[in-house]
């Protein structure tokens, strides 16, 4: 008997503007798997419904976008030891027919550095700027590579402090302003913000100050070049743009639901560049 093809998903609210079904398609295609991968519209009120129905409705697993990151963390039975420290979840499966929730966000932004900045890692103080859901994954993932200095800047201290305390040692908190002053010692420096996006054309640090050999990236990806970008490459600096965190969080999920660990290739990345459009 012919085995069912796989079913997966992403579900927000919005959803339309999601480009991981062009990604999963793209490896669906690539493996030749039966398999399908769709974006689901599910509204905050029913998404607790939604995530009951998955088993019935034939699902191996999804991702989880926003708004439903920390509801997800709350309503699924398991959780892997990333979305435990992260506080969210951007990926749902099922194990012995319970509903597990993971979070790859820290794993698709090491990925990403790993592939364009391989040494990386060999730095010892980050520098992040910001302090929402975003930086709370990098930060699970700078800790995780050795970094013995996180310093977490931003316009409200306050949200900077309650991640730094969540983490714990080796992470401080500190005003934006601050930055300035910590800059010529970072051998990383990490934009979780949305300075820089949508033609924002505004810097939300100087990257002149930095070392020479510091690696300066962004998690935004449209434009690929932020202001923060452009002003690092022209000074000299490894930069490394967002789209690949996009592209590598993607993988674990890809290989729960359809048993194939995928490849982020030139190829799938220039397919998505394209789909950005001219903003790219």
């Amino acid at each position: 008997m012919a085995e069912t093809a796989k079913k997966a998903f992403v579900c927000g609210h919005p959803i339309a503007h999601s480009r991981s079904p062009k990604i999963h398609g793209f490896w669906l295609k690539q493996y030749g798997i039966e398999g399908s991968y769709t974006a689901i519209d599910v509204a905050p009120d029913a998404f607790g419904d939604f995530l009951k129905a998955l088993a019935a409705d034939g699902f191996a697993g999804g991702n989880v976008t926003i708004p439903h990151k920390e509801a997800a963390f709350r309503l699924v039975e398991k959780r892997d030891a990333a979305a435990q420290a992260i506080g969210a979840v951007n990926t749902l499966w099922f194990e012995n027919g319970r509903l597990w929730g993971g979070n790859t966000d820290a794993y698709g932004f090491a990925a990403n550095l790993d592939e364009r900045a391989p040494d990386w890692d060999k730095a010892d103080t980050a520098l992040v700027l910001g302090a929402g859901g975003a930086a709370r994954a990098i930060i699970h993932a700078l800790k995780e590579r050795g970094f013995k200095q996180i310093r977490i800047v931003n316009r409200t201290v306050e949200r900077a402090e309650a991640l730094a305390d969540q983490f714990g040692k080796g992470v401080s908190a500190h005003p934006l302003a601050a930055s300035g002053e910590f800059l010529p010692e970072t051998g990383l420096l990490i934009n979780t913000t949305s300075l820089g996006m949508h033609g924002n054309m505004e810097i939300p640090v100087d990257p002149s100050a930095l070392p020479d050999d510091a690696t300066v990236t962004d998690i935004v990806y449209v434009p690929l070049e932020t202001p923060l970008l452009a002003a690092a490459r022209a000074r000299g600096l490894k930069t490394v743009d967002g789209l690949g965190m996009l592209l590598h969080q993607a993988v674990p999920g890809f290989e729960r639901w359809f048993g194939v660990k995928p490849t982020v290739t030139r190829e799938l990345r220039d397919m998505i560049v394209a789909d950005l459009g001219p903003t790219a």
